[in-house]
């Protein structure tokens, strides 16, 4: 459902989470614990961080952090970011949204199934933190709350 951009973006974001709120990540130093491709991962990140999420800077002490606290960066701000609301709104059977399949403009037989769904995870999304989700992973944070 979610484009592998966007479960880099997700990654990412949590693993800046877990580090001090004063330390700028290089981008070799995220991918290289990652383990994900660098220029890849370098246009994700600086998709985030025009959206305000991360912030960036150049140099050599540069790299990326979290603009925003974790608590207040939702998945759902990240998934909007990269993969754009269409996320929510594309039909899963046919291309654009199921309200204009075929000439009669009927929906798609996963129409209803699908839009309970969808609600669900536009739910879950947008109630589930960064914060929230470094800690159920258990990973050490490492600024402060």
């Amino acid at each position: 459902m979610l484009s592998n951009s966007c479960r880099y973006g997700i990654r990412a974001v949590i693993y800046l989470a877990s580090q001090p709120s004063d330390l700028k990540v290089g981008i070799k130093q995220i991918s290289s614990d990652l383990d994900l491709p660098t220029p890849f991962l370098a246009k994700i990140l600086q998709q985030l961080a025009k959206q305000k999420i991360l912030s960036s800077s150049k140099g050599p002490h540069g790299g990326f952090s979290l603009l925003k606290d974790a608590k207040n960066i939702t998945l759902l701000d990240i998934v909007n970011t990269i993969d754009g609301s269409d996320t929510f709104t594309t039909c899963v059977m046919y291309k654009g949204t199921c309200e204009g399949v075929g000439e009669e403009r009927k929906v798609c037989p996963l129409h209803d199934d699908y839009e309970k769904t969808r609600n669900q995870l536009i739910t879950l999304f947008g109630n589930r933190s960064i914060y929230d989700l470094v800690l159920k992973a258990e990973i050490p944070v490492s600024f402060t709350i």
